[in-house]
């Protein structure tokens, strides 16, 4: 029994935030599946130019629902993905099941035909508002039971008072345990104040008993290390008419935290400002930066009402995939002076934790949707490394066994 490497295959691989989360966890992914031609470029070129995560990937630029199972292993430790959000974003039209994007049903039907021992599904937070209330049981039920297949002609809230027969029943077939979380990127180390729905199943019989990670960032900390201790200002070497005042919102909270002295324990969240320390400015003429890959500016930022960017003292807002048109000014910064400007390439990718060396294949808007897209590599690292430590421990468990009986 080898315990080096833990297998997996990535689906609706995007720009490969999971994908690097989950390598980064332990994992090896055997192949990423990306419809989008520009996504899949992107990773073929990071593949191409020798990334070390990426350097064995296969990259298939293709429906996840033509895979050919037979190419890959039995055994296969892990599938993870995020299935395509716009049925349930915010932003969207909000169609959910009625969307011909909604692949959540597809992404049931590769870990029925894979038996993975375990699965990550990333999605965003408007797939848990009330109106989706229904259909998030059945994704739910669907993936606790992926053998039960959705019949032709069959409406998904059949299906769905069928798998709660089934699930009541002496049914043996093959089953995962499932836990669903919701997260905020921030309090896992990225830039960003990014929350997302994280959908995680065990195959049963790997006797697993699995909690979501904690979270390791926070706000009291970075408030603490701002306008108690000072520390954030003078590591960034800020002078102090520099440095503004406390948000309104958090006066309260500030005086609490003075009153104590101290913070919570935990790491302080990042800012633009930490994710973009030693990273030159951008050249104002649109060039490329010297030495620093997708790092031109773009021209024709501007603020107003309900579009004001992102303070640079302060994690993102949630990057969006759009560009100059994105509803709140996500993908703009606002500056110590005031001003406001978009976001380069790299940039963006800091605050979603890609690393420099990772390039993005396409114009500015084309590498902002990529991005707008991504999972944060930090939290799919957090949430993969706890999926990964169970695998093991389930591993050493049954070694244990085995032993035992000679």
């Amino acid at each position: 029994m080898k315990f080096d490497r833990l297998h997996s295959l990535e689906l609706f691989a995007g720009a490969g935030g999971l994908a690097l989360g989950t390598e980064l966890a332990g994992f090896h992914a055997v192949a990423a599946v990306e419809k989008d031609k520009w996504a899949a470029e992107t990773l073929e070129e990071n593949k191409e130019r020798g990334f070390p995560l990426l350097k064995d990937l296969r990259v298939i630029c293709g429906d996840v629902r033509d895979l050919d199972y037979g190419e890959y292993p039995e055994g296969l430790d892990l599938v993870s993905g995020g299935p395509p959000c716009q049925p349930f974003s915010i932003g969207g039209k909000h169609r959910a099941f009625n969307d011909d994007r909604d692949m959540f049903s597809a992404f049931a039907d590769v870990v029925a035909n894979l038996k993975p021992r375990a699965f990550i599904i990333e999605n965003v937070k408007g797939l848990t508002r009330a109106t989706f209330a229904n259909y998030l049981a059945y994704i739910e039920h669907r993936m606790s039971m992926p053998e039960v297949f959705q019949k032709p002609g069959e409406t998904w809230t059949e299906h769905l008072k069928r798998l709660e027969q089934v699930k009541t029943s002496t049914d043996s077939g093959l089953r995962y345990n499932v836990a669903r979380q919701l997260f905020d990127a921030a309090d896992f180390g990225a830039a960003q104040r990014r929350e997302r729905v994280f959908i995680v199943g065990f195959r049963s019989d790997q006797d697993v008993h699995w909690n979501f990670p904690e979270a390791t960032h926070s706000v009291n900390s970075l408030l603490h290390a701002q306008w108690i201790t000072g520390e954030y200002w003078e590591r960034h070497k800020v002078p102090r008419k520099a440095r503004g005042e406390v948000p309104d919102r958090y006066k309260g909270r500030v005086a609490a935290l003075r009153g104590r002295n101290e913070s919570d324990g935990r790491l302080a969240w990042l800012t633009v400002r930490d994710a973009l320390h030693g990273l030159p400015a951008p050249r104002q003429d649109g060039g490329e930066t010297e030495c620093v890959l997708n790092h031109r500016l773009q021209h024709g930022a501007r603020a107003y009402v309900g579009h004001t960017g992102s303070p640079i003292d302060w994690p993102s807002k949630a990057l969006k995939a759009g560009d100059h048109g994105v509803p709140g000014g996500e993908n703009m910064m606002v500056l110590p002076d005031g001003s406001v400007r978009y976001f380069t390439v790299r940039e963006a990718a800091r605050i979603q934790g890609f690393p420099d060396g990772y390039v993005f294949h396409g114009a500015w808007s084309e590498s902002m949707r990529q991005l707008g897209n991504a999972v944060p590599v930090r939290l799919a690292q957090a949430v993969a490394s706890s999926v990964a430590q169970k695998l093991l421990e389930a591993d050493l468990a049954k070694l244990a066994r085995r032993q035992g009986l000679h």
